[in-house]
């Protein structure tokens, strides 16, 4: 666990400071960014020849553990990075992955994952957005809505319907007749800084597709997806740390009846919800880390067990750790009320709940067959 410490000692000191900033000011400064590039943190899971840290499965949970504990904000946007960039490490060719990834694991380029649209969400074989080839480009009109750092991406993996099948793309920020409008107003991941696309006859080269015509959804999209909700069953794990150890120490200070709260039996009763819960999503973060690393074929069905459990863990454990401040966890001056705002969306993004149930179910019944 040598380098869980060091994650932990790196988010202590340069993250946890400013996250409830950042979910004030629904904003990440460069600042924070260049601080996790710096420790050769942004690129992670990437190997090393394109730049990346070269951490394996595990390893790389333990970091989005960390993070996650310290600002889900960032954690959610480190997720991003990965889902775009390990779906160009497994489908894109020796050159993309020689021009790109080195650029991406630098921080050079930030990324952001564009599938999600207004009235699609989960359906993502029925996706709106169009793409049509002229020539030796691809001509891209639609929109994107609830992309995570749509803001500041620099380049978007963009999913698409050509002729019936499904392309992913990849399109600079500045690409004319691409608009990205600013999402304000949410619930959680407030720091994220979502954003809507809108593409007018934008015009793409060929040289950035990504795979091939047809693969966009089964295969380049799922393999984004279930990086995600790796990343995300990790950073529901830190999340609901984070909440325990408030809570801890939280009962060590405060009294009602003449009684530290830890002494309440009903309040141990939650404590030891919470622990036992936590301990639980993060062998299951496990599992599915040590499943990867060893190409596992069951991988992905850990990993939706891994997040389908942490991510309905982690706001249990939220709104238990509010009831335990009571009216000071419904205030800004105490994390408790930010983490369960962010436990919430965990619950959504990467596949919400039902459809890791669906998921979990079908592979199931298919396992059992075999």
């Amino acid at each position: 666990m040598e380098k869980q410490e060091e994650f932990k000692a790196f988010v202590d000191s340069e993250i946890v400071p400013v996250a409830g900033h950042i979910d004030q000011e629904a904003y990440v400064p460069d600042s924070v960014l260049q601080k996790i590039v710096d420790k050769g943190y942004w690129g992670a899971a990437l190997p090393a020849e394109y730049g990346g840290a070269n951490m394996d499965y595990v390893t790389y949970g333990l970091w989005n553990e960390e993070i996650g504990r310290g600002c889900a904000n960032l954690r959610n946007i480190i997720g991003v990075q990965g889902m775009v960039t390990s779906s160009i490490l497994r489908w894109g060719s020796q050159e993309q992955k020689q021009y790109w990834l080195p650029k991406m694991s630098s921080g050079e380029l930030k990324t952001a994952f564009a599938i999600t649209e207004s009235q699609i969400g989960s359906d993502i074989k029925n996706l709106q957005t169009k793409a049509i080839q002229v020539g030796a480009e691809y001509v891209i009109s639609g929109q994107k809505k609830w992309i995570t750092f749509g803001q500041g991406a620099d380049v978007f993996l963009v999913f698409a319907q050509c002729e019936g099948q499904g392309i992913a793309l990849l399109v600079d920020r500045n690409t004319p007749g691409l608009t990205i409008r600013p999402i304000s107003g949410l619930v959680g991941f407030r720091g994220s800084m979502l954003a809507e696309l809108i593409f007018e006859d934008c015009r793409v080269p060929t040289d950035n597709l990504i795979g091939r015509v047809g693969f966009g959804i089964a295969l380049v999209a799922n393999n984004g997806l279930t990086h995600g909700r790796y990343s995300t069953a990790w950073g529901a794990v830190g999340l609901a740390q984070a909440c325990l150890n408030a809570s801890l120490d939280y009962i060590s200070e405060r009294k009602q009846f003449e009684h530290y709260l830890k002494d309440h039996q009903l309040i141990q009763q939650m404590i030891a919800n919470m622990v036992t819960n936590t301990v639980a999503a993060k062998q299951l973060c496990f599992r599915a880390g040590q499943l990867w690393d060893q190409n596992e074929v069951n991988a992905t069905f850990a990993t939706s067990l891994a997040k389908y459990f942490s991510s309905v863990h982690a706001f249990k454990a939220a709104t238990d750790a509010v009831q335990i401040h009571g009216a000071n966890g419904c205030s800004s001056n105490y994390p408790v009320e930010r983490h369960m705002r962010d436990a919430k969306i965990m619950e959504v993004v990467e596949g919400s709940t039902q459809i890791q149930q669906v998921l979990i179910a079908q592979d199931a019944l298919n396992i059992m067959k075999n």
